[in-house]
């Protein structure tokens, strides 16, 4: 299965890149700061955000601007599966293909894909390690 999704991947990262408008930076990183609204600083470290707040579980952010284009920024958030078989992030934007699905969640997105694209945007701007 692993096999099939990764061999997916560059037609998912081309179909981003035909389709993605930019995003904004600050509506992004306000988002992905709000445990609230995108529940990222729950599993990662997020620059900005309140350091009692923030996960351990997943990589920390800093610099992933530098490590990753636009596109690979937006699988991750959107397929992250395909990255790491055995995540346990949810798939953010889309709702095919999904099992364990809360009833509340059910044939509804998690973000929205603006939502999305304003994360994109943020992360870019992560350029530099902690």
């Amino acid at each position: 299965m692993a096999g099939i999704a990764r061999s997916l991947l560059p037609l998912s990262l081309s179909l981003w890149a035909s389709v993605a408008v930019a995003g904004d930076a600050g509506r992004g990183g306000a988002l992905m700061a709000d445990r609230t609204k995108s529940l990222c600083v729950l599993c990662h470290m997020v620059p900005g955000a309140a350091a009692h707040l923030q996960g351990s579980l997943a990589p920390d952010l800093h610099g992933v601007g530098a490590r990753y284009t636009e596109a690979e920024l937006a699988a991750h958030i959107t397929m992250p599966e395909r990255f790491n078989p055995e995540t346990i992030m949810p798939s953010y934007g889309r709702t095919d293909g999904l099992t364990n699905v809360g009833r509340a969640w059910l044939g509804k997105p998690v973000m929205a894909p603006g939502q999305i694209e304003d994360i994109v945007a943020y992360l870019l701007t992560l350029k530099d390690a902690p």
